[in-house]
Formats: C-alpha cells, sequence, structure tokens
C-alpha cells in the first residue's frame, strides 16, 4: 500500500472544516484481522451469527447484553475494547501512513506513540459512576471496535442531532477507520463541518472538558460541565449547519478536530457499521492542556497547518460531501 502524504488542499480543508476523509488508506488484510476480533470476541451461546444476516438486526436480545466497559453489547451499541493494545490494531490505525499524515498536522516526530499490549480503554472504569468509558483513561492503543447494528425498518428514523456531541477527554486528532462497507444511511461517523472553530474558544480550557465530581450523598448532578456560551453556540450549530454522514468503503478513514460536533448516527442499513478509532495528540499534550482557548487555536499545530489558508475547491468540497 502507498505511503500517503496530505496535500496542502486536504490540510486546507481540515482546518477550515475540522474533518477530513481519506479514502483507502487502511490496510485490507488488517481489516480483516479487525473483523475477526470482532466476531470472535462473541461467546458461543449468543443469538447473533456472522454468518447470518437475520440475526444481526439489532437491538441485542438481552440474553446477549452485556455492559462489561471493555466488552459491551447493549441496545444497537457493540464496542470492543479488550483487544485495542492487540498488534494488529495498532498497526492498522497507527500505521506509518497515518502515522505520517497525524504528524503533518501535529508535527515533525511529535505525536504520543501507542504500547502493543499495553492498557486497554475501559480497564478502569466509566470517566464517573454511571457515566461512558473515558477513552484517555489508562488507554495505551486504540479506543476499540466499535460497531452499530441494522435498526428494524419498523424503526422511525431519529434526528441525528439528539446524539450531537463533543468529547470531554484530552487529545487532539482522532480518526475513525471503516474496516466493513458502510453505506448511506448505515451508521457511519457523522460531523457537523467547521463546528470546531465556532466551539474552541467556548471552552474553558483548550484540551481538557470541566467536570462535576460524583459524590455518594449528592448524585444528581455529576459529569460534563459546558458554558452558558457552549450551550448556546451548540444550538445554533445544530440548527444552521447541515451534518455529513461519513458513509464509505472498508479502508476509508475520516481525522476529525478534538473540538468537532459528532454523532455515533443510527444504522438503517441492512449490514452492521463495523469500525475502529483511535486518538492522536502530540507527547507534550499534558503540558498544553494547562492553558486555556487560544487566540490562535492552532498554536500547538504543525507549521502545515498554521500557514494554511482555506485555499480548497469547491469540487474537493463536494467530495467530502460539503453541499453548498
Amino acid at each position: 500500500m502507498e505511503i500517503h502524504s496530505l496535500t496542502r488542499e486536504q490540510i486546507a480543508f481540515f482546518k477550515d472544516q475540522g474533518y477530513l476523509i481519506l479514502k483507502g488508506v487502511l490496510d485490507p488484510q488488517l481489516c480483516a484481522s479487525a473483523r475477526d476480533l470482532l466476531w470472535n470476541s462473541l461467546p458461543d451461546n449468543v443469538q447473533i451469527r456472522r454468518d447470518d444476516p437475520a440475526t444481526h438486526v439489532g437491538p441485542f436480545p438481552e440474553s446477549d447484553s452485556q455492559t462489561d466497559t471493555t466488552d459491551s453489547r447493549t441496545g444497537y451499541r457493540w464496542q470492543v475494547r479488550k483487544h485495542s493494545t492487540d498488534a494488529d490494531l495498532i498497526n492498522l490505525l497507527y500505521s506509518e501512513t497515518l502515522m505520517g499524515c497525524a504528524e503533518q498536522l501535529l508535527g515533525h516526530d511529535s505525536v504520543r506513540q501507542p504500547v502493543i499490549n499495553g492498557s486497554v480503554m475501559g480497564s478502569k472504569g466509566p470517566a464517573w459512576p454511571g457515566g461512558p468509558v473515558d477513552p484517555a483513561l489508562n488507554s495505551e492503543g486504540i479506543r476499540g471496535i466499535y460497531a452499530t447494528l441494522p435498526y428494524p425498518e419498523s424503526e422511525t428514523r431519529g434526528s441525528p442531532d439528539a446524539a450531537a456531541h463533543t468529547d470531554g477527554h484530552p487529545f487532539m486528532l482522532s480518526a475513525v477507520g471503516l474496516i466493513h462497507d458502510c453505506p448511506p444511511g448505515g451508521g457511519a461517523f457523522t460531523v457537523w463541518p467547521g463546528s470546531h472553530k465556532r466551539l474552541y474558544p467556548t471552552f474553558w480550557m483548550q484540551y481538557d472538558q470541566a467536570r462535576i465530581p460524583f459524590y455518594d450523598h449528592m448524585p444528581s448532578l455529576k459529569g460534563i460541565l459546558h458554558s452558558p456560551e457552549y450551550n448556546a453556540e451548540l444550538k445554533r450549530i445544530l440548527e444552521d449547519t447541515k451534518p455529513v454522514d461519513c458513509w464509505g468503503s472498508a479502508g476509508d478513514v475520516v481525522f476529525w478536530h478534538h473540538r468537532l460536533v459528532h454523532a455515533a448516527s443510527e444504522n438503517h442499513s441492512s449490514v452492521i457499521r463495523q469500525a475502529v478509532l483511535a486518538d492522536y495528540s502530540r507527547r507534550d499534550l499534558d503540558q498544553l492542556r494547562l492553558d486555556p482557548p487560544q487566540e490562535d487555536m492552532w498554536r500547538d499545530w504543525s507549521p502545515e497547518v498554521q500557514n494554511s489558508g482555506s485555499d480548497y475547491s469547491a469540487s474537493f468540497a463536494q467530495e467530502q460531501r460539503i453541499v453548498a
């Protein structure tokens, strides 16, 4: 597979819109290995069967569900994190190609390296009691393999706005890679273009997210805390910005900025959406995260990003699914 280098047009688009779809950059054999890891994670007594598409329609029956944070199956979501530092998954998402792209965006020889057979995401539990798993807590590899079961044909299609959010853990750049073909409307990663620039200044910290601690005797408030400016701007974004469905073929990847509004969409196709997720950050993020949002939000990024303008073509924007 050829080593992919980002063009000036691709970097300009990422800087302006906050995401970038790359076609066919994942190793096909490692995609197949990731699919095998997903399916082989199932016990023998479950109803869902790899070779029987009729069993793939969600939600998971109660007998097949489990809430283990490293191997979760609930509702329509299937998240396998227990293999997230396996060599094949690290080689898939931290390949020479993708690490080269990440360093073009974050700086040469600056990106934190993963640890094969290191600690996996979810091995120390959720971000707070009853909350989601924290991707930055005890994670030395990718986030994991994330799948979404198809919704029944009778299920009403919901609005993607309901699941729209920004992530709360400290990181700089993330990637979602498809390990199986995903058609339009098939549960692919969904983004709100340009939202990163509008939300970045509304945070109190430029990489972290303020949280309300949990106390047993004060259980009603816990978790993520947003500024009034964030809440107001997010509301405007959902009203005025058309989301982009990042569907595609096995091997496609979408890079996205850490302050971009996004969602895991509903799957209204006939196939399970199967993807792998990983974060990329500079090794000095622990120092950078002490600062508030900067006047120049690209201060900590590569010279290529800092010096980039908005010089991408309308045809390229259409390829990235921006509709005028």
